[in-house]
């Protein structure tokens, strides 16, 4: 479903990601680690088209997403809080979805009432801006808005840390859920190697903008992982 080659990209003389191939097919959970400056923001980046690479490609359903905006009509994505309008309530951040992805308001509410665990009441009608709320609150929010239109789809880059524990559960809870019942192919990196390993269906190790280890989960990888990292 999404196939990058011969991705690279470059800042001053360094290759901030290396990608000779790399192939995330419909359906897989695929969970990104590495220790910070490993290149894998840069390349959920690359695969939404908000940075260009230096050389290669990233297709989604086969076309290129410099090239094509097809894929923006099924994928959705929370890298960080600059992916919110902030200066919106949530209601009126959700409905400003819900008009975008030309939804039926019934749907709209339909979906923030399955919602409704995972937001635990701090969300909707608090009377806030989304600048006003706790950074937790607002990656709630984010990750809400990158499920609104059901894609096919979904990137998040480091859903968990500013969620309490509560929250954590009920996120993975629902992630699983998702990809049981959808099949939706999922993209997610977490510095939480438990988490990474619960959700996905193979781990991506990078060091350095290259590929260490490609890993189908088991009983063994998140052993296999910790060992890389305590080495």
């Amino acid at each position: 479903m999404i196939r990058a080659e011969n991705l690279r990209k470059r800042y001053a003389n360094t290759d901030a990601l290396h990608l000779p191939s790399l192939i995330i097919p419909e359906g897989e959970a695929f969970g990104l680690v590495g220790n910070n400056g490993a290149g894998k923001t840069t390349f959920f980046s690359l695969v939404l088209d908000l940075i260009v690479p230096t050389a290669g490609s990233v297709c989604s359903k086969g076309k290129d997403v410099r090239e094509s905006e097809a894929w923006k009509a099924y994928t959705g994505a929370y890298l960080d809080e600059r992916f919110l309008i902030d200066f919106l309530t949530p209601e009126e951040y959700f409905d400003f979805l819900g008009r975008l992805y030309r939804m039926n308001p019934d749907d709209l509410n339909g979906f923030l009432g399955s919602m409704e665990e995972f937001f635990n009441g701090e969300i909707l009608g608090t009377k806030k801006y989304i600048r006003e709320l706790s950074r937790g609150n607002q990656k709630k929010i984010g990750i809400a808005a990158s499920l609104v239109a059901g894609p096919e789809i979904l990137v998040l880059d480091e859903p968990f840390p500013h969620l309490d524990p509560s929250s954590v559960i009920r996120l993975k809870r629902m992630l699983l859920d998702l990809k049981s019942r959808t099949g939706t192919t999922m993209l997610i990196s977490s510095h939480d190697l438990n988490h990474v390993t619960e959700i996905c269906d193979r781990i991506v190790l990078l060091e350095k903008g290259v590929v260490i280890q490609d890993l189908e989960t088991n009983e063994d990888t998140l052993q296999t992982l910790q060992r890389y990292f305590a080495a």
